[in-house]
């Protein structure tokens, strides 16, 4: 994938880039849709023990939504800002949930990624700018009244599985060591879960049935659920989209 990325000179739906990648110095972000890039991704995310694992957690039938790897590349690979995935991609419920794979070890200094415990049960933020423009993140006023003092840093040794809830409050820090951290995502939900909004990250294995049946009937949580912007034209990635608006805030 990283060689592959060398051939690629501007980012897109698919290959996402850091500013000064180049071909002598490959600086990916994102790869999105891995499973549809090579078939061993879809074999992890459909016929591997996590979407067993998912079952456990949200119920016995289980649907695919959508995966990425997420590189944060060494030396400076760029943080994630504290966010909620939901606003991204909303359904009828908040049953989706999202796993993360560690593919390299990942310590402390590698930027894993961090939760707050509990953030799930607690209020819905909205990811919208006053000025009405989506930044991807909590706003900063939003972000500075987070007891961070209670986040949990998932560092583990290659393999390890991260999970969390799609209204979990989350972000991760930048990379400061030497050694670039791919972090597999890959993407699930309860099958009675209905998307609202079109998948930003759209796969040809989009909402296929993992484990169990498809359901007929939809299951509606009754809170509310703030609408992302019309993703059908094109999406970037969170990494874009958050450091966009540093760059608004400099000008």
């Amino acid at each position: 994938v990283i060689n592959e990325s060398r051939k690629i000179s501007k980012s897109d739906e698919t290959w996402d880039l850091e500013p000064g990648h180049s071909m002598e110095d490959p600086r990916l972000r994102r790869l999105s849709s891995p499973n549809d890039h090579h078939p061993a991704y879809w074999e992890y995310a459909s016929q591997s023990v996590v979407p067993d694992i998912v079952s456990d957690l949200v119920g016995p039938n289980v649907k695919f939504h959508h995966s990425k790897i997420n590189f944060k590349w060494a030396d400076g690979g760029e943080e994630v800002k504290w966010h909620q995935d939901i606003g991204f991609w909303p359904h009828t419920n908040y049953g989706p949930c999202t796993v993360g794979t560690y593919i390299y070890n990942c310590g402390m200094e590698q930027g894993p990624v961090g939760m707050i415990p509990g953030s799930h049960n607690g209020e819905l933020f909205d990811q919208y700018s006053d000025d009405g423009e989506w930044i991807g993140c909590l706003r900063q006023k939003d972000a500075e009244n987070l007891d961070t003092s209670k986040a949990v840093y998932l560092d583990g040794p290659a393999g390890s599985l991260t999970i969390h809830n799609c209204r979990m409050i989350h972000g991760s820090k930048p990379n400061n060591s030497d050694v670039v951290r791919p972090l597999l995502l890959n993407i699930y939900a309860p099958a009675d879960a209905m998307p609202y909004t079109h998948n930003p990250l759209y796969s040809k294995y989009d909402q296929v049935i993992v484990r169990g049946e498809a359901q007929r009937w939809a299951h509606h949580d009754p809170r509310t659920c703030l609408m992302p912007p019309d993703w059908s034209g094109g999406y970037s990635s969170i990494f874009a989209l958050q450091q966009e608006e540093d760059w608004k805030a400099a000008e």
